[in-house]
């Protein structure tokens, strides 16, 4: 019987006969467990490199484990490792972890690809920055680095001062003997740099042009270059090619302390609505170090972060009309105008317009802007005047017929296609799926207050524009709840922060993953600790990642401009991309 037997409610819930779900997980794997692991997230079990797909398949089948949520490599002194963090779109806070050792002098563990669409772009990162070769994944090759790179920059023994020469192949044919053979076959051999691309039938071999889009061009949406093979005039194949804004990001909080030095660089992540970032690092290390967070600043927090989620909407909804039908003058400047009113209030209360840095471990750094009731009234009239401003948008957008003809019925993306790539937030919620962490996986004070999440089941580009719009107007909803209870909240029970320690060092190996929903989507962080003040392993998720991933299923078969629009659709940002 699997654990999602309908006989037996209660497996489902963790428990049977007073077992734990540790214990029914560890019976269903049997003696493939080699032993377990403590994360303080989820129940870890060790298992055998060439027995990835046997247990994450019935963890999938059997447990419903359909969630990949993130893929987290790392070299010890003694072996590598892979962790596969585990959960279920259904029920967010049921989690469990895979972890993979490989030896060391022989870094190779099963791919898990045909399991979960979502580790083909996570382990090829693994492989590019630690260097574990994934035995029998369809494509194994670096995806933030340059092919001709040397080395794995995550791994110990990396020289970084170590000159590297990137080769240019001039006058090179991409499209030349380097086809990737049925759905997910790929070529190992081919040179470095070359495109890979699926064959197409002899009959239309005449209408076969390579094109490329980007990577600087305003319809990337950044610094994004999409490979594309145009049968004709339709898409055949687009391969996303990332990397060019890789900045670093985890290496450079994997030297700063957990105190203070981390928060700021979850700001440049997703820099267009950059507030649930800091509540992200926050949320792993407060688990990490076992702090609270008093609920006055949970309330804070809440409000702070749906004003940085409208940020992040405004700009995605200017930008999409943008890319469809080319309306500058009234969308894109009536969006910036709107989200400019709310970096206006994000300024009383941070200080700063783009890179806020409000959080603290176990609360934020200053309360309300002084006098309290003339920034109580200055969000307010913003709130009165939202939906006059939304019915505009609908007005000019939602119901354009250019834009309908253009988005309804284009960028299809069938739910189970979404999370097999392991899409979230709008992107997820466009296709049907049901799944938001504030509600799922509760944290801040969203438990507390009266909000639903939106859902369109369209499963195109115009439902993944609906779910923004309305997700503007739950926010709306979310801010004016705590708005109130920060207006009543008696003045001697104002504490905005926790009694956090001036040096956190959490204990040697300890370790957790925990997300939060960002504008994007599902915004995670695994951290590992050495009993020092910075992390030894510090991993970043990042929902655009995941959701960009998307794009080629999408856009097959579509024409040109449909994936232009698919894209625009994914509202994806390239400093989180490839972080």
């Amino acid at each position: 019987m699997s654990l999602e037997d309908p006989e037996d409610e209660s497996r489902s819930q963790g428990a049977l006969e007073g077992r734990s779900l540790e214990e029914e997980l560890a019976d269903l794997l049997g003696d493939r467990v080699l032993s377990r692991d403590d994360h303080e997230n989820a129940p870890a079990f060790v298992i055998r490199p060439d027995e990835v797909q046997d247990v994450l398949f019935t963890l999938r089948d059997d447990a419903g484990y359909d969630h990949l949520s993130c893929v987290t490599a790392q070299e010890y002194e003694d072996r590598y490792e892979s962790i596969y963090h585990l959960t279920k779109y259904a029920d967010r806070t049921d989690e469990v972890s895979v972890v993979v050792p490989t030896a060391k002098e022989n870094p190779v563990s099963q791919t898990a690809e045909p399991v979960y669409k979502t580790a083909d772009w996570h382990e090829r990162e693994a492989y590019d920055l630690v260097g574990i070769e994934y035995e029998g994944h369809p494509d194994l090759r670096r995806i933030l680095l340059p092919e001709t790179w040397q080395g794995h920059p995550l791994s110990l023994d990396y020289d970084q001062e170590r000159p590297q020469i990137v080769t240019l192949r001039e006058h090179a044919n991409p499209l030349a003997e380097d086809h990737r053979s049925g759905e997910s076959g790929g070529s190992q051999n081919a040179p470095p740099g070359e495109l890979r691309t699926r064959e197409v039938d002899d009959e239309s071999d005449s209408d076969t042009m390579f094109l490329n889009i980007g990577p600087h061009h305003p319809a990337t949406h950044g610094v994004l270059h999409l490979k594309t093979i145009l049968d004709g005039e339709q898409v055949v194949d687009v391969e996303p090619d990332i990397g060019y804004l890789h900045r670093c990001e985890e290496q450079m909080a994997q030297q700063g302390t957990y105190r203070y030095q981390i928060i700021p660089y979850s700001d440049r992540w997703d820099y267009t609505a950059n507030m649930p970032n800091e509540w992200a690092v926050a949320r792993a290390i407060e688990d990490l170090a076992d702090l609270d967070v008093p609920e006055y600043a949970q309330i804070l927090r809440t409000m702070a972060t749906e004003l940085g989620r409208m940020l992040g909407h405004f700009l995605a909804v200017g930008t999409f009309a943008l890319d469809v039908y080319g309306d500058f003058t009234a969308i894109f400047m009536y969006a910036m105008r709107d989200r400019e009113k709310v970096q206006n209030i994000l300024e009383d209360l941070t200080g700063q317009r783009m890179m806020f840095y409000y959080f603290r471990l176990g609360g934020v750094v200053w309360d309300l802007p002084e006098p309290r009731e003339e920034w109580f009234e200055k969000v307010r009239d913003f709130l009165d005047d939202l939906p006059e401003t939304l019915q505009e948008y609908h007005d000019l957008i939602s119901q354009n017929e250019i834009l309908q003809m253009r988005t309804v019925g284009t960028g299809i993306l069938p739910p189970e296609t979404a999370k097999q790539y392991g899409a979230t937030g709008p992107v997820a919620r466009g296709s049907g799926v049901d799944y938001d962490l504030r509600r799922d996986d509760p944290y801040g004070y969203y438990s507390e207050l009266d909000w639903d999440v939106a859902v369109e089941d369209g499963c195109d580009n115009y439902s993944r524009l609906l779910v923004r719009l309305r997700e503007v107007e739950e926010s709306a909803k979310i801010i004016q709840q705590c708005l109130d209870l920060l207006e009543d909240w008696p003045e001697e029970e104002r504490t905005i922060q926790s009694n956090v320690p001036r040096t956190i060092r959490p204990d040697d190996d300890t370790e957790t993953y925990k997300a939060v929903e960002a504008a994007k989507g599902e915004m995670g962080v695994y951290v590992r600790s050495d009993g020092t003040d910075t992390p030894a392993r510090f991993k970043i998720r990042a929902a655009c990642y995941n959701n960009l991933h998307t794009l080629a299923p999408m856009a097959n078969g579509e024409y040109v401009p449909d994936l232009v629009a698919a894209l625009g659709s994914l509202d994806i940002v390239l400093g989180s991309v490839d972080r």
